[in-house]
């Protein structure tokens, strides 16, 4: 058996989630269909995390373990032949047996886009929060810059089925930051894990500062578009476009 590690990217519109849902469209499940196919048996793609409902990715990292000796490049190219054109996978290479993309990742980057223009350009609509209201960035990002370090960030989490195990909720941010970029902010966050709906309710938090508002706690969840997961890393290994 050979375990196989990838990337993949996606522009998540019109899928429900990474996670695989009966009668849905998702990701992990559009993947496994693709490599039962080519395995002639079925198969389990595994994730280095959970991706929302409309939420895009650049890098994100699976593995999948095939008996097939399909060489990495021809396996590549097979899957994405089969694949819809919103979903392609990349940097396929063979790996040790016990390898997790979720349980071995180090770090993770994600990037927020926030489109302020009046009008949004329909060629960014898909992939940015359209908020073109007064704002004040230093404030953004001042309270950005607060979020470094080891936190509790229950304040920022979504109620999630794993609660009633008690996992912890601690989490250590890396970098985070918001600049403006053209008609864009964009803000980036780098941490070693994420909680459900963590950055997009950072991205609320971060808007109500804008505002002039004194927030204490995670702000309104902010719609699942603008949010990309942009690279997993792996030790000396970083996983990105």
């Amino acid at each position: 058996m050979r375990r196989i590690r990838f990337s993949v990217a996606y522009d998540g519109t019109d899928f429900h989630g990474w996670q695989i849902q009966p009668n849905l469209p998702t990701i992990q499940g559009t993947l496994e269909n693709i490599f039962s196919q080519i395995e002639s048996a079925s198969v389990k793609v595994e994730g280095s995390g959970r991706t929302d409902a409309g939420v895009h990715a650049r890098a994100q990292v699976a593995a999948v373990s095939l008996t097939n000796p399909i060489p990495p490049d021809n396996l590549r190219r097979a899957v994405n032949r089969l694949l819809p054109p919103s979903i392609r996978i990349f940097d396929v290479a063979e790996v040790h047996s016990s390898f997790h993309p979720r349980f071995d990742a180090l770090a993770k980057t994600y990037e927020y886009r926030i489109y302020r223009p009046e009008v949004c350009d329909p060629f960014q609509f898909r992939y940015v929060h359209h908020h073109p209201y007064p704002l004040d960035l230093e404030a953004m990002q001042e309270l950005a810059a607060g979020l470094v370090g080891e936190h509790d960030f229950t304040a920022f989490a979504a109620s999630d089925p794993s609660d009633a195990e008690g996992r912890s909720k601690v989490r250590s941010i890396f970098s985070s930051a918001i600049e403006e970029s053209g008609p864009l902010w964009i803000y980036r966050v780098r941490g070693n894990g994420f909680l459900k709906h963590m950055v997009r309710n950072i991205v609320g938090y971060l808007i109500e500062g804008g505002k002039g508002n004194h927030p204490v706690a995670g702000g309104p969840t902010v719609p699942a578009k603008g949010l990309t997961l942009w690279s997993v890393e792996y030790g000396s290994v970083t996983l990105k476009p």
